[in-house]
Formats: C-alpha cells, sequence, structure tokens
C-alpha cells in the first residue's frame, strides 16, 4: 500500500470530518437575511427611479465574493450591479466633463431617498452604503454590453467607462463546484479564513481563482470531509509553489487578469509545514487528537474546533 493510503487508514478513527465540517459551518455567513433585505431595498428604489417598476430582485446582481457563493461570516463589503437604461448611458456619456462622477451622485442620491441617515458617498468606481453592523453595500450603477458583460463608470482622473464580467466568473465557479462535490466553494471559504488569520497579502477572487485552477485536476476533488486535511496541505504547497514574480491570473469564465497584491506564497509554505505537523499527530500510532486540532487551529484560528 503507498503511504498515503495507509495513512488515511489511520485516520479514519479519527473524526477528521467533523472537524472539518463543523469549520465549514462556523464560517458560513449567517447575515444571509438581513444582507438580502438591504440588496432588495435598494434594488427597488432604483427600479422605481430608473425603471417602471417597483421589483425589488430585477436588474440587479449579487457580485464580488457573495455573488460567487465564497464569502465567509464576518464580510465587509457587499458588492451588487445595478443595471440602468441605455438612454441613462447615453446622458452621462455626453456631458462635457466627468459624465461618470455625475451619474454616481445621480445614483447616490437615489438610494439615499431610502437610506437617508446612512453616511454614503460615491467613491470613485462605486456607491458606498455602510451599515452599522460594520457591512458596506458597494453598489456599481452598470450597463449591459451585447456579449452580457457590463460597462461602469469610473470617476478617478477626470472619468471614463470600464468594463467588467462577473456572470462566467459566476457560472465557472458554481459549475466546478458541481462536478467536485461542493468542494471547491468550500475550499475558497476556509482559504478566506486562512487569509484572515494569517494578513495574507491576497484579494478574494485571487483566492477564487487559484483554487478553481487547482481542484480541477486534484486527485481527491469530489472527496468527502474526512479529506479536508490533504485538501489544505495539497492546496497550500501548489500555493506556495506559485511563481513568485508571476504579476496576473485569469479570472475563472471570464478570462479578467487578476493581479496579485503580494506574496502571498510564503505564509502558504508556513501553513504547509504546520499542516504537515498536523497530519503527522493525526496518524502516529498514538493519536494526537487535541495536538493536531491546535496545529489547524494555528492555520485557521478560533472557527476551527477544539
Amino acid at each position: 500500500a503507498t503511504p498515503e493510503i495507509y495513512t488515511l487508514s489511520l485516520h479514519d478513527a479519527l473524526p477528521i470530518s467533523e472537524w472539518f465540517s463543523t469549520f465549514c459551518a462556523n464560517i458560513q455567513v449567517q447575515d444571509g437575511g438581513t444582507i438580502s433585505t438591504r440588496y432588495k431595498n435598494i434594488t427597488q428604489r432604483l427600479n422605481s427611479d430608473y425603471w417602471t417598476t417597483t421589483s425589488d430582485t430585477a436588474h440587479s446582481l449579487y457580485v464580488g465574493s457573495y455573488g460567487r457563493n465564497t464569502a465567509i461570516q464576518g464580510i465587509s463589503d457587499l458588492d451588487m450591479i445595478f443595471q440602468l437604461p441605455y438612454s441613462v448611458y447615453e446622458q452621462y456619456n455626453n456631458y462635457s466633463g466627468n459624465g461618470q462622477s455625475a451619474l454616481l451622485n445621480a445614483v447616490k442620491t437615489s438610494i439615499e431617498k431610502t437610506y437617508s441617515t446612512t453616511s454614503i458617498r460615491a467613491d470613485g468606481q462605486v456607491i458606498l452604503v455602510p451599515f452599522n453592523d460594520g457591512i458596506t453595500f458597494e453598489v456599481v450603477p452598470a450597463f449591459i454590453n451585447k456579449d452580457d458583460s457590463f460597462t461602469y463608470p469610473d470617476s478617478n482622473n477626470g472619468g471614463r467607462w470600464r468594463t467588467t464580467n462577473p456572470k462566467p466568473e459566476i457560472e465557472a465557479i458554481r459549475a466546478r463546484n458541481a462536478v467536485c462535490n461542493g468542494n471547491l466553494i468550500l475550499l475558497c471559504r476556509m482559504m478566506r479564513s486562512w487569509k484572515n488569520i494569517w494578513n495574507v497579502p491576497i484579494g478574494g477572487l485571487l483566492i477564487d481563482t487559484l483554487a478553481y485552477q487547482f481542484i480541477g485536476s486534484y486527485t481527491y476533488r469530489d472527496k468527502s470531509y474526512l479529506y479536508y486535511d490533504f485538501f489544505c496541505r495539497d492546496f497550500f504547497k501548489w500555493m506556495a509553489e506559485q511563481v513568485e514574480n508571476q504579476e496576473y491570473w485569469k479570472a475563472p469564465g471570464s478570462g479578467q487578469y487578476v493581479y496579485g497584491k503580494g506574496l502571498f506564497q510564503y505564509k502558504a509554505n508556513r501553513c504547509y509545514n504546520i499542516s504537515l505537523e498536523a497530519i503527522a499527530h493525526e496518524t502516529a500510532s498514538s493519536k494526537q487528537e487535541w495536538s493536531a486540532k491546535q496545529k489547524w487551529r494555528d492555520i485557521f484560528g478560533n472557527s476551527f474546533p477544539d
């Protein structure tokens, strides 16, 4: 038997699947109801001002980590796109100076009719709607293009239009997650927890992009929680081996460039080594359950059960 199969049979008796399923449950977003209410309120307000409808769902789209379903509890930025009529684009595109800034301010004024006490502000490419529980909605007013991408305003440096293409990213993550037994999304979430605990210089879309690439050909991609210790170990190793001078990766689905924010490889390698220690405790001839869990808590923090 290979060492991997041998260690697995040894560590089968440990409640590893229970540890990791509890961990994943602990980091799941708990504020879904509150988020949904605010999203619908903002959507309804903008629909009533820009479209002849009071729908609280039409023309809106969750994007970012929440849209990709990879966000975790403690999320601070909730990204949403609101699609405006093309006539509004024509109106602001014809401005002699920074129509993008004027558009952002017009949408800000609309949202303020619903959330008048919130210190809403237009900030470059989004309207920030902060709430007192620490969640800030980042509303991107946008226009849909023929290829289903979106044109949105950037008011910086005199103003210009930019393009974003979140729908194929959301779909690519969803499709690969489905063929990997739901493991892709949970891997993305666990790595967000690691990023927060270790203060890793890496953005959420890059975490999701790397996890997507890694899991595509991973041996255990469709296995259960019982293999999550191997999952984490092998993904840390894979991340640590990414070329350090690589400037960007291509997002799943859209192929948009996802730029690095710093060297995440060093901390990935540190945690690869800690995961080796954890697994060594799990597979010791007399199982060291407490010591194994402490090593995983070193990596993932207090959300990992003790």
